[in-house]
């Protein structure tokens, strides 16, 4: 393939074993995270409440020994008490005063709770990393990435996310229930002292810090993908707007999403090239939320992983 293999960077291959040390029996979702950070994308966290999502962005706040900011989002939560506002002071001057979002590491909790004015607000923030308040730019930090907590039950009081605003995050990562191996093994630590909301309890010491995770995602832009790859990804993005079994299909930004996920993977397993499987596993977790299953097969309950199986299993992957 005119590649090289080696050993993933170290550092991103302790951030990995300090997540799978505190949340456990999630190997998929906490590697699906650490890809999309490391691709320098959004995250959306479905699962219903009780399943890690908090301890896992916690966790990895500690390993990058970065700034972690939770808002609870709520009915009432205004714009400005996620970004900020501006203050007359004593002087007679005008000064900023920072709202939470000014964080590396921000979990907005249960997104789907909060008004779409406050929503948008945060999708500004997102796409622009910036915060415009009263007509002044703020810049965010390099290492903001936003995790966004929904529950995938329709609870009462919920403003469902826009096409256009899911369409900003890299991928959707699904948290299920664990089994009841693991299940037991998270009481065993409990027995051994850990408790969720005490940090010191996690056992976790930093590995890297915000300049290390830019050097771990300059590493990623260097990753090669080849024109094959290219050509596989763009299929399978355009197969999703030709399926009958989707009402809505993936827009342009789902394949450099792709493109960029499928990189960041490719170095997680210690390559400098993609390879097909690269991005075949990424798909669900880049398109299941930019997709609509149609309304009838969705009655028959069908759901948007099967529906891309089905154009996945469709579409021949390149070969060596």
């Amino acid at each position: 393939m005119g590649g090289t293999a080696s050993p993933p960077p170290p550092d991103a291959q302790r951030i990995v074993e300090a997540l799978r040390r505190v949340v456990l029996g999630q190997e998929a979702a906490t590697r699906e995270v650490l890809v999309c950070l490391l691709a320098r994308g959004h995250i959306l966290l479905e699962g219903v409440p009780g399943t890690a999502k908090t301890l896992l962005v916690r966790t990895l706040a500690l390993a990058l020994d970065v700034r972690f900011v939770r808002i609870q989002f709520t009915p009432d939560l205004m714009p400005a008490d996620i970004t900020g506002i501006t203050l007359l002071t004593g002087t007679h001057e005008f000064t900023f005063r920072p709202g939470p979002v000014f964080a590396d590491l921000v979990l907005a909790d249960e997104i789907n709770r909060a008004p779409a004015k406050t929503q948008a607000a945060l999708l500004e923030a997102m796409q622009e990393r910036t915060v415009t308040v009263d007509g002044t730019s703020h810049p965010l930090p390099p290492t903001f990435t936003v995790f966004a907590t929904q529950n995938p039950i329709e609870f009462e009081g919920t403003y469902p996310l826009p096409e256009a605003e899911l369409d900003r995050f890299m991928v959707k990562v699904q948290i299920g229930y664990p089994t009841a191996e693991v299940e037991q093994s998270i009481l065993t630590k409990y027995v051994d002292g850990f408790e969720a909301d005490r940090t010191e309890t996690y056992g976790v010491q930093p590995v890297t810090n915000a300049d290390g995770l830019e050097r771990l995602r300059q590493a990623v832009a260097r990753v090669r993908v080849e024109p094959r790859i290219t050509g596989y990804i763009t299929s399978i993005v355009r197969g999703t707007r030709e399926a009958a079994s989707l009402t809505l299909g993936a827009s342009p930004r789902a394949g450099v999403a792709l493109f960029k996920a499928a990189r960041a993977a490719a170095l997680l397993d210690g390559r400098d090239y993609v390879i097909p499987d690269d991005v075949k596993l990424l798909a669900p977790a880049v398109l299941r939320h930019r997709v609509n299953v149609a309304p009838e097969l969705e009655l028959e309950g069908v759901t948007a992983d099967q529906a891309l199986k089905a154009i996945l299993d469709r579409i021949e992957a390149p070969t060596a």
